[in-house]
């Protein structure tokens, strides 16, 4: 399975981006897919997960109310639009899929990872 993402880029604080992520390959190999990010010199940390058949979600505490995760399955496209976004939302954001049902929170659970795609949010 590849992981194509894209969408990031410079924005002012309170802006809005959208990320996309399209899967290739076996798709009959994830059940889930997500975003993780890393902020530079910490730790990468879950933002949401989306599971394929039944569009259950899970967000990370730090987004809720502000970013949603939905999927297009004829496109094999998840999607991650950000809201009110503010400075410490500023990361590289990495697509993710795993071959499981459960959404998990735990990047060593998730079996595929795309390239990574920069947001940048300025205060």
């Amino acid at each position: 399975v590849q992981l194509q993402a894209s969408g990031g880029g410079l924005v002012q604080a309170g802006g809005s981006l959208r990320l996309s992520c399209t899967a290739s390959g076996r798709t009959s190999s994830w059940y889930v897919m997500g975003w993780f990010r890393q902020a530079p010199g910490k730790e990468r940390e879950f933002v949401g997960a989306i599971r394929w058949n039944d569009g259950l979600t899970r967000n990370a505490d730090s987004v809720k109310g502000r970013f949603t995760i939905s999927r297009d399955n004829a496109k094999n496209t998840v999607y991650l639009q950000m809201n009110s976004l503010k400075p410490e939302d500023t990361a590289v954001y990495y697509c993710v899929a795993r071959s499981s049902v459960v959404v998990s929170a735990r990047d060593n659970e998730y079996d595929y990872w795309g390239q990574g795609t920069l947001v940048t949010v300025s205060s």
